[in-house]
């Protein structure tokens, strides 16, 4: 009896993916049944890229048929791994693309992570381009925009995304599930230069502890010497009031983030744009994230065509201490940029206190003064901070110093 499975999808409406059904025969050889919507142009390197990807996975008897709709190497790849495997469940090969040297780079502790794009994890034609808005990280999601039975199509989607598509430097991150899953995840992420694992729905520090375990381990089974970074996700009222534990967890935390949809959903509210509802629980995560020495990371703006509603979203946020702003389409990153950008005044005023409090420090004065007023400890802090930011995002040169008068 043959053992058959699929993963994929096709259709007129379908683009950047495939269909691809693998059903296992007692003999016959291998029968391919290949359409394409560029096989005029691509049919032939399709055609060879499935046989000897058959080959790697050792299918010998078997029906393979293709239904493309424009599909990259990497997707065609992650399709035929996931059919082979769904058909026949003891399969242990993998088809592993070749690390492009553009996935090659590393990231760091202190980065900015104003914005991070999510992607669903099971959705390639979101992949190619998205790194051409430039944000600060891009998520793969394997969680919430998932549905149960594409998990496993997903994971292998991701992991060679994170081996292929060029991010233009952005930061690749993956979110994964919640649980043992989430722990499953790992396997098929961590070996692959992804920087930060976002972890949902944390209600406890050993959630935090126990990914952060893993992962260290599975890099040391592979001799990977990287770091890589956690964004636990605050999303009910248990992580909320566990906020700093959470933050404090491990060393390898490096934010703390916020979703608002499930937890207003677990006080039994309704998410607004006043935000009364959440201002506690926002609290509770900004403060804890401060506390412990992390960046504190707003939820995103679900209403993708009220700019101004995101604008206004964002000034709020960072007026409470927020760095970062989750987004949902790429058109929200370049707001989210601009708004988190210091204002102009607000710049010039932290240059002062800068130039100020160096002048003092110079002296060996233990009291920072601007004009007639005496300026605090924490006030020096966060202009240093504005100041830094400005160069981050280019726009003030490094040596603005020397252009003072």
């Amino acid at each position: 009896m043959s053992k058959t499975g699929e993963a994929g999808r096709s259709g007129p409406k379908v683009r950047s993916d495939c269909r691809i059904v693998v059903e296992y025969c007692d003999k016959g050889g291998l029968l391919l049944d290949i359409s394409s919507k560029v096989g005029p142009m691509y049919g032939d390197n399709i055609r060879q890229q499935i046989t000897e990807s058959c080959a790697n996975l050792g299918i010998e008897n078997a029906r393979v048929t293709v239904e493309d709709r424009g599909a990259l190497p990497f997707v065609l790849d992650a399709r035929l791994e996931t059919a082979a495997r769904r058909a026949d469940p003891t399969l242990d090969a993998t088809l592993i693309p070749e690390m492009r040297k553009h996935c090659t780079y590393t990231s760091k502790a202190d980065r900015l992570r104003r914005s991070r794009l999510y992607l669903p994890g099971n959705e390639p034609k979101f992949f190619v381009n998205a790194g051409l808005h430039n944000p600060d990280g891009m998520i793969l999601d394997l969680e919430d925009s998932v549905a149960h039975s594409e998990k496993d199509a997903a994971r292998c989607m991701v992991r060679n995304a994170l081996r292929v598509v060029d991010f233009y430097g952005a930061e690749r991150m993956v979110r994964i599930n919640q649980g043992e899953m989430g722990i499953a995840d790992l396997d098929w992420i961590v070996p692959h230069n992804v920087h930060l694992i976002l972890i949902p729905k944390v209600e406890d520090p050993q959630q935090v502890i126990d990914v952060d375990n893993r992962i260290k381990e599975i890099l040391k089974e592979n001799n990977i010497e990287q770091s890589v970074f956690l964004m636990p996700i605050i999303e009910s009222a248990l992580g909320a009031w566990k906020a700093y534990e959470i933050a404090a967890s491990c060393e390898s935390v490096v934010s703390l983030a916020i979703g608002l949809e499930d937890y207003t959903a677990d006080i039994g509210t309704q998410r607004t744009l006043e935000g009364g509802e959440s201002f506690w629980a926002r609290a509770q995560v900004l403060n804890g994230a401060v506390a412990a020495g992390v960046q504190p990371i707003d939820t995103v703006f679900s209403d993708v065509g009220d700019e101004e509603g995101l604008r206004n979203s964002i000034i709020e946020a960072k007026s409470f201490g927020f760095v970062g702003k989750g987004c949902i389409h790429p058109r929200q990153i370049d707001v989210v940029h601009k708004t988190f950008a210091p204002e102009t005044a607000e710049l010039e005023k932290a240059k002062k206190i800068v130039l100020a409090f160096e002048d003092a420090e110079s002296k060996g004065l233990g009291v920072v003064s601007l004009g007639s007023k005496m300026i605090d400890a924490p006030v020096v802090k966060r202009a240093l901070r504005t100041v830094d930011v400005a160069i981050q995002v280019g726009m003030l040169n490094a040596e603005w110093r020397k252009e003072v008068d």
